[in-house]
């Protein structure tokens, strides 16, 4: 035990001289007692059940809310994970700031859905960013852009950060060549008591919000839903996810269960061990995941975090990452993070709501960023995007070969004049470096191989319907 409590004092001075708040440290040495006690954080199969359609109501059949949406939207806030960079996309800046659809940014689309339910019914609805220090300063410029949007909230708060802990010695990481590799992101359930830590809480309430309506700011089919909210409030709850089906495409991310006593509980994959991996992955057993659309009543999440220290001691997760991400042969850490989802078995009264997969259209990839740039989706009067009302066909499969489209200015470079007409199209592969002129048109089934090592090109005004080697 002494040596464990000389470990936690390293720790203790490390983030004390970083400033940061003494719930993020006390926060941090709650998750690392687990790690050294081997309480790793895992949920087995035999201690949770699977979660059944019976379990939930349905979005598509609840009964509309005789509540005030106007009351209950002039007392709701927009809170947007915003912390992420678009690296696996080749950037180093705030992925919000990617344009994906008529020249409008993640971050612009969401401004002007804000705006819109503010004209519309005559309230104000603050929008208010959880950003990374590598995402506050061009993400606070975009939003100067919206004046109309300022309320007597900050448009952002900065989330907490964890040290590195070295998997060999259980001692803070070190490099002296680089130290902001010696931290990482706590994860994204850092908001609750970050929202404690900063003030802005108690302003919220002060100023008589009680919802909040949380959801990553990539996921586009995260707006704010007035049927949504209606129920959530009508319902009383204090904390409700928004649920859909898992498909084959989703077994590998995390699923919620209900433990034996019948709360329910989000499990992620690396809280599954390796002996569950099969039951984990078998979607016709655990039928849906988090959207991570969230919806918090603001009054019970104040009186959770003062019963509890200002903390909500989320279910641990624990990352095995190198200090530096891009060399492997850098020392192996482990990185203590929590999920904002798993505050579902934490809170009183807390649900679920399962709802179409129109609520879940995340862009992970540059395939997700070309399918919006094309006319297969469309911008609505209200700021939403939407497929395309003319489409015919269902969704598109598409692979683009990530040697030359892996990343965003690789894809700028081959579609110079946009993403051609995906409208018609069931599927799409490209194989090796294809440069496309204007007013293309994709349709059927296409795949599209260069084998060669010079860039092949596809002239102006194309109509494509079947197979070609250029």
């Amino acid at each position: 035990m002494q040596k464990n409590n000389s470990k936690e004092n390293l720790f203790v001075k490390k983030m004390a001289m970083e400033n940061l708040p003494s719930v993020a440290i006390d926060s941090f040495l709650y998750y690392f007692k687990q790690l050294c006690d081997s309480d790793c954080g895992t949920i087995s199969e035999q201690r949770i059940d699977p979660v059944q359609p019976a379990d939930l109501e349905n979005l598509e059949s609840i009964e509309r809310s005789n509540l005030d949406i106007h009351k209950a939207l002039s007392q709701t806030v927009v809170l947007k994970l915003n912390g992420g960079l678009g690296t696996t996309m080749g950037l180093d800046k705030a992925k919000s700031l990617i344009s994906v659809k008529n020249s409008c940014s993640f971050l612009d689309i969401t401004a002007l859905q804000i705006r819109n339910l503010n004209r519309t019914f005559g309230v104000t609805i603050p929008l208010i960013l959880m950003n990374s220090f590598k995402t506050e300063k061009d993400s606070s410029a975009v939003l100067s852009n919206y004046p109309d949007l300022k309320t007597v909230f900050p448009f952002s708060f900065l989330q907490n950060k964890f040290p590195k802990i070295i998997q060999k010695t259980l001692e803070p990481a070190c490099c002296v060549q680089n130290p902001s590799l010696e931290w990482n992101p706590p994860g994204h359930g850092d908001i609750y008591s970050t929202l404690f830590t900063t003030g802005i809480l108690e302003k919220l309430l002060e100023h008589n919000y009680k919802y909040a309506f949380v959801s990553n700011i990539d996921n586009l089919g995260a707006a704010l839903d007035t049927n949504v909210l209606g129920y959530f409030a009508s319902k009383g709850f204090s904390f409700l996810m928004e649920v859909t089906d898992r498909t084959h495409m989703d077994r590998k991310g995390g699923h919620l269960a209900k433990t034996k006593d019948g709360r329910f509980v989000l499990r992620e994959s690396v809280q599954c061990s390796e002996k569950d991996r099969t039951a984990f992955t078998d979607i016709t057993l655990h039928r849906y995941f988090n959207t991570n659309n969230l919806w918090i009543d603001l009054g019970s999440l104040y009186d959770t975090l003062n019963q509890n220290d200002n903390q909500l001691r989320l279910p641990l997760i624990i990352n095995t990452k190198h200090l530096d991400p891009k060399h492997r042969s850098s020392p192996s850490v482990y990185q203590l993070e929590s999920a904002m989802g798993s505050a579902i078995s934490v809170f009183n009264n807390s649900s679920a709501l399962r709802v179409p997969r129109t609520r879940f259209s995340p862009v992970k990839s540059c395939e997700d960023l070309l399918l919006l740039w094309s006319d297969y989706y469309v911008l609505t009067d209200d700021y939403h995007i939407v497929v395309n009302p003319a489409r015919k066909e269902g969704s598109i499969d598409i692979s683009l070969d990530p040697q030359y489209y892996g990343h965003i200015d690789q894809l700028q470079d081959r579609f110079p004049h946009g993403a051609p007409s995906l409208i018609n199209c069931k599927a799409l592969c490209i194989q090796g470096d294809v440069r496309f002129g204007k007013n293309v048109t994709i349709a059927d089934s296409v795949t599209i191989v260069n084998d060669s090592s010079a860039v092949a090109f596809i002239d102006d005004s194309s109509h494509i319907d079947s197979d070609i080697t250029l």
